[in-house]
């Protein structure tokens, strides 16, 4: 299956966060993660920034068309097209990544903006009273995934602050956002001071489990 592909490409522990999503929102939620994964690998792998740069355009023009002129076959756009929001917050993600094309290292404010791209598209799952918290939620688990995957040494201590410094308080969020509840839990319960990554531990294994089913 198309669905089954794109999980593939995903990391450990957002598939492992996506199978406590409701059938209702699975897809849209897969497709926006896969989206982010293709483009974070698009700019860490490119040697040049231009080169970068023209494929995140590619992306950015895809988005912005109707259904029906998105290249055919493609997994990603077949979810995609299950999103529930505007498709602006998607063409912010693509915008997000492109702020950290460049020579390190890079200021801090490139890396929060590319945190808050991915908070806002986990908002669109969100109710109105709920938007507030999946916000700030999704900037913190945004914010520790991009400080776990940094190897230049200052931008790494800079975003790793940042992630220290973050309000990591636990906040009910709709069943739709429970793959953002299980991130969230297990950025919050990692040790910012001593570790620079979350790893699925025994301990944590149970966690997300426990986050999966009950919502914290």
């Amino acid at each position: 299956m198309a669905s089954a592909a794109l999980m593939a490409t995903l990391p450990p522990m957002q598939r492992l966060a996506l199978s406590y999503a409701p059938r209702s929102s699975r897809l849209a939620l897969l497709g926006f993660l896969a989206l982010d994964k293709r483009l974070s690998d698009i700019v860490r792998n490119s040697r040049e920034p231009m080169l970068a740069q023209m494929r995140l355009t590619w992306w950015r023009e895809h988005l912005s068309q109707g259904p029906e002129q998105q290249p055919r076959g493609e997994p990603l756009f077949t979810a995609l097209a299950q999103w529930p929001g505007p498709i602006a917050a998607l063409i912010g993600l693509v915008d997000g990544w492109e702020e950290i094309i460049g020579a390190p290292p890079l200021p801090l404010a490139a890396f929060q903006s590319l945190a808050a791209a991915r908070a806002a598209c986990f908002a669109n799952f969100a109710t109105s009273s709920t938007q507030p918290a999946a916000l700030r939620m999704g900037q913190n688990w945004g914010t520790a995934d991009i400080a776990a995957h940094l190897s230049e040494a200052r931008e790494r201590e800079a975003v790793l602050a940042l992630v220290r410094a973050q309000d990591w308080r636990w906040q009910r969020l709709p069943r739709q956002l429970r793959p953002l509840a299980v991130l969230h839990g297990l950025a919050a319960r990692t040790d910012w001071r001593n570790n620079e990554s979350v790893s699925l531990t025994p301990g944590a294994l149970l966690a997300a489990i426990r986050i999966g089913i009950t919502g914290r």
